[in-house]
Parts: structure tokens; C-alpha cells; sequence
């Protein structure tokens, strides 16, 4: 089977049709699109920091095993996620959000309270999972949009919305193991 299919040089792409049973196409520049295309970008750019942790010159280190776990296991949740955007007849359980808060929750008991806006950056994997989140909002805003014309199921939004306050955290958690203090900005009056 080839890689190209030819079918998307005209701007279109094909979903499944929960009703028909068939695939069907859809412009590439529909909400549908825009949402899976974000969700992707995402999935892909948390693939970057995990060939990162992996790559790291120990990787005996069993909290850089853990946090390359976690962020396949994000991946995989992206990956059913998109399924479900294109029409697959999967479903998303309420429990993949709890588990996001249950850390978050983790993090917020050993980092310092947070008071200001802080700057994105310190680590460089800090930074990337900074970046990572902004994704993750763009993601989220674009199935928002999605929402508007389709039914999005609540549990994906909720999922979407929580992974970019856990990747905030996940990055600030990563900035206080490596001792690098958070640069907090002060508004000029």
C-alpha cells in the first residue's frame, strides 16, 4: 500500500461516517480538520521531548523512564482522541482526566505557590513542555470551534483542557528537581 493515495490534492481528506459506515471526504480546511490537525501537531511535539528523555546519556534513570511512560501514555490518549474526532466508534473514559489531576494535584503539594504569571522557560525540557501546553491551548481552542458544529464528547474536552494544566506543571515540576527558580513577571504600571 503507498503512502500517497492522490485523493488530497483537490484539499480534501477522509473521515468515517458514523451513519453511513463509509468513509467520506471532508475539506482539510474544515473544523474537523483543524481540531485533529492541532491534537497531531501536539502528539507530535510531545514525541520530540520524549526522543529527548530517551536519548538522555542514562537513561537508567528510573524518573526519566517514568516521565517518557507518561508521556506515551499521553500520546496514546491523543492518538484515541483523534480517532474519535474522525469518526471511529471508540470511547474516552472520564478516568484518563482523573489521573491527569491526581499528578497535578501531586505537583501543586511539593512545588511553590504559584502568585504571578511566570516566564516559560529554565530547562530546556521545561521549555518544551512550556511550549508543549500551547499546543495543547490551541488544541483545545480548536475544539472549541469544532464544538460549535459537531458534538464533541465532554469528556474530550475535558481531557484536552486539564493535559495543558498538567503539562504546565509537569514543566514547572521539571524547572524545581533541576533547582532553576522561576522568573515571575511583575506588570509595569
Amino acid at each position: 500500500m503507498s503512502i500517497y493515495t492522490k485523493t488530497g490534492d483537490e484539499g480534501t481528506t477522509k473521515v468515517f461516517d458514523k451513519k453511513s459506515g463509509q468513509l467520506v471526504g471532508i475539506r482539510k480546511d474544515s473544523c474537523t480538520i483543524a481540531a485533529i490537525g492541532a491534537i497531531d501537531e501536539l502528539n507530535s511535539f510531545l514525541g520530540i521531548i520524549k526522543a529527548e528523555i530517551l536519548g538522555y546519556k542514562d537513561t537508567k534513570i528510573l524518573s526519566e523512564k517514568k516521565t517518557a511512560i507518561k508521556i506515551e501514555e499521553i500520546q496514546g490518549n491523543l492518538f484515541t482522541i483523534n480517532s474519535i474526532l474522525a469518526g471511529a466508534n471508540l470511547r474516552f473514559s472520564k478516568t484518563k482526566t482523573k489521573k491527569l489531576e491526581k499528578e497535578i494535584d501531586k505537583w501543586e503539594g511539593e512545588l511553590p505557590v504559584q502568585k504571578n504569571f511566570i516566564f516559560y522557560g529554565g530547562t530546556p525540557r521545561a521549555s518544551q513542555l512550556f511550549y508543549a501546553r500551547a499546543i495543547c491551548r490551541r488544541a483545545e481552542r480548536a475544539l472549541v470551534v469544532q464544538s460549535t458544529e459537531y458534538k464533541v464528547p465532554s469528556e474530550l474536552m475535558m481531557y484536552i483542557n486539564r493535559l495543558s494544566d498538567y503539562l504546565f506543571m509537569m514543566a514547572r515540576s521539571e524547572n524545581f528537581k533541576n533547582k532553576v527558580k522561576e522568573n515571575f513577571w511583575k506588570s509595569s504600571k
